[in-house]
């Protein structure tokens, strides 16, 4: 028998088998029930059945006693029903005390209560507490189907699982399914009612449910509640999406652009970052012969008018060292400097690709350089372009000219135009340290991906020197695979991350890194479409980027713009330029004009 509000009992007690006998317990006095007053409710009212004498008995093993049968009709349950063992407080119950081991019945016929843990309610009785529902909208009780005297005479249906994982069916007839108690034998699964869909967490022999396989990329779970596990919540998969890349054509779709632009689950390699293969447009001229380019050039500009084309035959297609030649021996043969000549003789955006051609590629960068830090404002995209795309080897170079040409340092008139976190990587890059001839390292690169997670997206504010630290110094190759790493520790693309932590120039400089990083050829083929989209011409950049790549890598820059924009590089400069400065532009991109 259970007491009013609770349906547990109480402990076992020692043998003395009455409340109070053992410390902590409450001792005998006024207001506890003696064994010539019945059992009273708390607060005196008369129990169900009123007349139920105190149970007392022959002494069982222990020193406790065994309940008497009252007399039939004698207790209000149904009438004249048989009571199970341990009716009052201190009392032992003689059923198994732990999982697993076996319950006898209370009396004859009678069902067996759910499997037992520590703590859960064994009462069959009406009032008693009843263990959590095992899932969402699931009933607790196991008598709201059947009457009491059904379940008293005819066995009572079995409660709810009563521990997370295990899975015991309500319902009449249902199969059940997986161990009834923590490290009890599994039993096969089945749904909890018939026709019913199994729930999402699958049993296992430890009796945790383990999720159901979820989409790729890392899925948040919350804590478990008291009553068991829910479903987990899986994390939305970011897509990728810069807000400075062009509408994706149906080109772009199996455009492989770097490593990867999205998270991948792929175990990477070292061997999957290569540098990729780069092939320049402009090839040396063969044969070449310096003395007669330069009795044609000088024909060409000698007299009233000047021959255009004789010009661009010439220096649109001869590489930077033949040029240079060129130069020299037009110098030693004519005693006049070629470039001034050629300034006397042309104007206009044909001029400026004439001169840009005439100056060595250190020296040309040196130029662009000064001229993007000269006079009022400063032409950041030049700089992070220059900066950015580079070899230690160039910018090195192009720091020596810059010095040789304007008479102070790269760094100090970076320095001086510049400020905060931009000028610092802009500094960083002019420096020409990055370590380019580093094997990839996986583990490291695991490590710095971590690093970026925790100087930006895990925490409040942002490190922007530890960005700085990684992105200017690494390899290419070694980048990739922390931008990758990146992927796969957080589920979102680095220029995500830098995009949301970042803004301005600083933000700027850092996805151009990204983008140089992942694809040199499809970041300049966006600079080319860009210079060239719309109303008017960027003709500085559409300049520059044609003629420092044309002997670089051209021929994988026009192959990614064609399957990017879906048009071809000629097709654009067509459209977009005119006369001798279309048909050089032509000329250095391997077409014909």
């Amino acid at each position: 028998m259970s007491f009013y509000g609770g349906g547990r009992g109480y402990l076992q007690q020692p043998s003395t088998g009455y409340p109070g006998a053992a410390p902590g317990y409450p001792q005998a006095g006024p207001g506890m029930p003696m064994p010539d007053q019945g059992s009273p409710y708390p607060g005196q009212a008369p129990y169900p059945g009123a007349g139920a004498p105190y149970p007392t008995g022959p002494t069982a093993p222990g020193g406790l006693p065994y309940p008497v049968q009252p007399p039939s009709a004698a207790i209000g349950f149904g009438g004249g029903i048989p009571q199970p063992a341990a009716p009052y407080p201190g009392a032992s119950q003689p059923a198994a005390p732990y999982p697993g081991a076996s319950q006898p019945a209370p009396y004859p016929g009678a069902a067996q209560p759910a499997a037992h843990y520590p703590g859960a309610s064994s009462s069959p009785y009406q009032g008693a507490a009843q263990p959590a529902a095992p899932y969402p909208g699931a009933s607790s009780s196991p008598y709201h189907t059947q009457g009491l005297h059904q379940v008293l005479t005819q066995g009572a249906a079995q409660p709810a699982a009563p521990y997370p994982g295990a899975s015991s069916s309500p319902y009449a007839g249902a199969a059940q399914p997986a161990a009834p108690y923590p490290g009890g034998p599994p039993q096969p699964s089945a749904s909890p009612y018939p026709g019913a869909q199994q729930p999402y967490m699958a049993n296992t022999a430890g009796g945790y449910g383990t999720p159901s396989a979820l989409p790729p990329g890392p899925a948040t779970y919350s804590a478990p509640p008291s009553g068991g596990y829910h479903t987990p919540v899986p994390r939305q998969q970011p897509q990728y999406n810069p807000q400075s890349q062009p509408a994706p054509t149906a080109g772009m779709q199996n455009l492989n652009i770097g490593s990867s632009n999205k998270p991948s689950s792929q175990v990477a390699t070292p061997s999957q970052y290569k540098k990729p293969l780069e092939q320049g447009t402009l090839k040396p001229h063969s044969p070449f012969n310096a003395e007669d380019d330069c009795q044609k050039l000088r024909k060409a500009m000698k007299g009233i008018g000047t021959d255009e084309k004789a010009i661009i035959d010439i220096l649109g297609h001869r590489i930077g060292k033949q040029r240079q030649e060129i130069k020299l021996m037009f110098k030693t043969m004519f005693g006049k400097n070629l470039v001034n000549d050629l300034k006397s003789e042309l104007g206009g955006k044909f001029e400026d690709v004439v001169l840009a051609l005439m100056m060595p590629a250190d020296e040309y960068d040196a130029y662009e350089l000064n001229r993007a830090m000269r006079g009022a404002g400063t032409d950041e995209d030049a700089m992070i372009e220059i900066l950015t795309s580079r070899s230690n080897a160039e910018i090195q170079a192009a720091s020596t000219a810059y010095k040789k040409l304007y008479g102070h340092t790269l760094e100090s008139d970076i320095k001086g135009d510049t400020s905060g976190h931009f000028g610092r990587l802009m500094i960083s890059l002019a420096t020409g340290g990055r370590m380019e001839n580093q094997a990839v390292d996986m583990n490291k690169a695991t490590m710095d991906a971590k690093a970026l997670y925790d100087a930006g997206e895990k925490k409040w504010g942002t490190d922007e020197s530890r960005f700085n630290a990684i992105l200017a110094s690494q390899s290419y190759e070694q980048l990739r695979a922390v931008f990758d790493e990146y992927g796969k520790i957080t589920g979102r693309t680095i220029e995500k991350a830098i995009e949301g932590e970042m803004s301005g120039y600083l933000e700027k400089g850092m996805l151009t890194i990204v983008k140089v990083v992942r694809n040199k050829d499809a970041y300049f083929a966006e600079k080319l479409y860009k210079s060239m989209k719309g109303l008017g011409t960027d003709d500085k950049t559409l300049i520059r980027v044609i003629v420092s790549r044309c002997e670089v890598d051209m021929v994988q820059i026009k192959q990614l713009f064609m399957q990017i924009y879906g048009k071809t590089l000629a097709k654009f400069i067509t459209d977009d330029t005119s006369g001798h400065y279309k048909r050089i532009l032509l000329s250095l991109t391997g077409e014909t004009y």
